[in-house]
């Protein structure tokens, strides 16, 4: 049984993936949509074009997909990783033009690694 400590605000981490690749020739934009698809199959979701999110258990885990991005990084453009815990994630507001749209709530997910 996981303990409450170990389920907190403070101890899940939701990890951005922002991404600027270049889309110029065939090979760039073949790279560019690889990199976004592997995102997807690993359990990111697309927030912007070029934003993609995750919601992490643990900060482990969290280190665990960065390095798995790590791995895809294409051979030109620009990739930053950014992570923040669920505390922060919560802070964000998020606007649909003026409308200000409700925050989602993550969903449950069975992770077994």
């Amino acid at each position: 049984m996981l303990s409450k400590k170990r389920l907190n605000q403070y101890r899940i981490m939701w990890l951005y993936v922002f991404f600027d690749l270049p889309t110029e020739t065939k090979e760039e934009r073949k790279a560019a949509h690889k990199f976004r698809k592997v995102l997807l199959k690993d359990g990111f979701q697309m927030f912007q074009f070029s934003i993609y999110l995750r919601h992490c258990s643990s900060k482990e885990n969290a280190k665990v997909h960065e390095m798995r991005v790590k791995r895809l990084l294409p051979q030109k453009g620009k990739i930053g990783i950014l992570s923040v815990t669920d505390k922060q994630f919560g802070m964000m507001s998020i606007y649909h033009g003026k409308k200000k749209i409700p925050q989602q709530q993550p969903s449950s997910q069975l992770e077994l690694f």
